[in-house]
């Protein structure tokens, strides 16, 4: 089982829809919600890390998310050994690379 936290940003007057939307996703439950700034704080449940990176996708595609991206996670023992990272993990969009941490993070 995985767990991951993800960041996701809407505009404030969306985003009683697209809690709502959230919620309905199977393995996705939102715990914190700040309406001022349009941030929701979700947390994700999946069998494996490629069911994680499949639900992040699912979330960056509902309607009027502007982003949302995973800050945080939880990894279960996993019976498969990677020798490398996994090719869904280095997904381009718009021609940049989709879970690549920015540089300011890395300092």
């Amino acid at each position: 089982m995985n767990l991951s936290g993800i960041l996701v940003v809407t505009k404030p007057e969306f985003q009683g829809e697209v809690v709502e939307t959230l919620n309905a996703l199977e393995g996705v439950e939102v715990h914190q919600v700040d309406e001022a700034t349009g941030r929701i704080v979700a947390v994700q449940e999946a069998a494996d890390i490629h069911a994680e990176i499949e639900g992040v996708k699912r979330i960056k595609a509902v309607p009027h998310v502007i982003m949302a991206e995973m800050v945080y996670h939880y990894l279960a023992e996993d019976e498969r050994t990677y020798e490398g990272m996994p090719p869904e993990l280095e997904d381009k969009q718009d021609g940049f690379d989709a879970c690549v941490v920015p540089e300011y993070l890395n300092s």
